[in-house]
């Protein structure tokens, strides 16, 4: 059963969109600013592996389910930041291709592994924008039997949910603008950036 609550979340820095790229970087010319810097991100993860480890104390073994490919990144580094027991397990899911926002339409490319009954399950997401991937996965794994299943998610772009989803642990709100970087790609590109950042119109637009 989904038992969610809605948790505040911060806002970028103003020292992060005022940064200046290396004008020698392969994307400074794609790159339209900086929203969130690898500083900033590091430090979220810390803050939400401290709730997380915090409010499952008591829990002798917690699922992180990551969705691929997006949440690899920030998945890694909330596992490591933990201090209660964990196993991993990943889903891919489709629901983009190369668009730059979900059709709503979403198929399972790689399930869980293993049984999920009685487990304590925390869904660690990159992003949030229409809810509907999101909304799908949960009545999924609602479908599992798991004790709990709880949201993980580093961003969420307010206002442009489709669906209402309260999540417990939100690293930020960020504008709705079409990111990149930590996890986040366009075309499969940018994932490896250590920050987040705007993409330029012209690149997606073209």
């Amino acid at each position: 059963m989904t038992s969610e609550l809605a948790s505040p979340a911060s806002v970028p820095s103003a020292a992060a969109q005022a940064a200046v790229f290396d004008p020698d970087s392969w994307y400074a010319d794609q790159i339209e600013r900086t929203i969130i810097t690898e500083d900033e991100l590091r430090s979220k993860v810390a803050e939400l592996a401290d709730r997380v480890s915090s409010d499952f104390a008591d829990t002798d073994e917690l699922l992180l389910v990551g969705v691929f490919k997006g949440a690899v990144m920030f998945m890694a580094d909330f596992a490591r930041a933990l201090s209660v027991p964990v196993k991993m397990e990943f889903m891919a899911l489709s629901s983009y291709g190369n668009a730059t926002s979900s059709s709503g339409t979403v198929r399972i490319l790689k399930d869980i592994d293993s049984d999920v009954s009685g487990k304590h399950i925390v869904v660690v997401e990159d992003i949030i924008d229409s809810g509907l991937t999101l909304s799908w996965l949960l009545k999924y794994l609602d479908g599992l039997n798991p004790e709990s299943v709880s949201v993980v998610s580093m961003l969420r772009k307010p206002g442009v949910q489709r669906v209402d989803i309260p999540i417990k642990y939100l690293g930020f709100d960020i504008p709705n603008e079409f990111v990149v970087g930590y996890g986040l790609d366009y075309a499969e590109r940018y994932r490896e950036l250590p920050f987040i950042g705007v993409l330029k119109p012209q690149v997606y637009q073209r």
